[in-house]
């Protein structure tokens, strides 16, 4: 079968390439599925690049310790093992297992069935960036409804889920974003939207019980301007930064400096749950959230999809055609 791969650390377009690999074999628990559409996120960037240093031991310390690329996959069950009793060949299915970016993957738990009101490309977008928009909001963030909810960077992969999660859980949404995506942030159902290049969103009169922030390219001492006395705010990214701690130096910058402020800040890395799944899925088939697909690539230009996402400024999210 054809699979992005890299056996080696370094820029996209120097160390991925499309190689022929065994088919995989479903194990005891297992479903093989035919991959359709596999959706790209900045973490797949950061375990090509092994950005940053401080990540080292988890994605390997000389050289890669898994070939394969990517984690979110939308496609068809095409076989099941041993055990297997709630999915079947030609079930449609989408979930999140290392090794997506190629024709056929093996996944055990972090699956569900498609919504039938979306596409495979749609489904492909789905696993890692609904589900930190999910658990930042209502796990992290403690959401609840009638709350005032600023999403910082409304509208990329994470940022377009927030602002139909949240609205979905009966918050009064704010989004910011730059000015050619206002109409996409307010046809999602965003009540107010903030062109960041017109507008200061800090110095408003807003009071926000709780910041989602994506974009992480403000300072503590502007965010505090507009947070309510017991405010919670989540980071879920931040800028590439150095190769050391990458976006991790944003992090503990902002957590130092809210200190003693009574507020909550949080940051934390989505897991893959399959009840979280269903959950966002069950969102798409009631049409409370619709996946915004911003730009796809063929399974022959993943590095060429990796490096859109590293640059930044993603509307929506982008997926691989498989």
């Amino acid at each position: 079968m054809r699979a992005a791969v890299r056996h080696r650390f370094g820029s996209p377009p120097e160390v991925v390439e499309i190689r022929e690999i065994e088919k995989p074999v479903p194990g005891p628990g297992e479903l093989l599925v035919r991959v359709e559409a596999a959706g790209v996120n900045i973490a797949d960037w950061y375990t090509v690049t092994a950005r940053p240093y401080v990540g080292r031991p988890a994605m390997g310390l000389l050289k890669p310790k898994t070939e394969g690329l990517g984690t979110d996959f939308a496609g068809v069950v095409e076989a099941v093992g041993e055990d297997v009793a709630d999915f079947h060949p030609g079930d449609e299915v989408f979930g999140g297992r290392t090794g997506a970016f190629a024709e056929y993957v093996c996944v055990r738990n972090a699956v569900v069935p498609k919504p039938a009101n979306l596409t495979f490309e749609q489904a492909a977008a789905v696993p890692i960036a609904g589900i930190t928009a999910l658990q930042g909001l209502r796990d992290k963030g403690g959401l609840e409804a009638g709350q005032h909810v600023l999403v910082h960077g409304a509208s990329g992969g994470v940022g377009t889920f927030a602002v139909q999660i949240a609205k979905a859980l009966g918050a009064e949404v704010t989004g910011v974003c730059s000015t050619p995506n206002v109409e996409l942030v307010r046809s999602l159902g965003a009540d107010h939207v903030v062109d960041y290049t017109r507008e200061d969103v800090t110095r408003g009169a807003v009071r926000y019980d709780l910041v989602l922030d994506i974009a992480g390219t403000r300072p503590w001492s502007e965010w505090k301007r507009v947070l309510a006395p017991d405010a919670t705010f989540v980071i879920v990214g931040a800028p590439k930064g150095g190769r050391l701690l990458g976006p991790l130096s944003h992090v503990a910058k902002m957590r130092i400096a809210s200190l003693g402020s009574g507020r909550k800040l949080a940051f934390f890395i989505a897991k893959l749950v399959r009840e979280d799944l269903g959950a966002l899925a069950e969102l798409m088939e009631s049409a409370d959230v619709k996946p915004v697909v911003g730009r796809t690539y063929p399974l022959s230009n993943t590095a060429d999809a990796l490096e859109h996402v590293s640059e930044g400024h993603v509307r929506g999210k982008v997926v691989i055609d498989v």
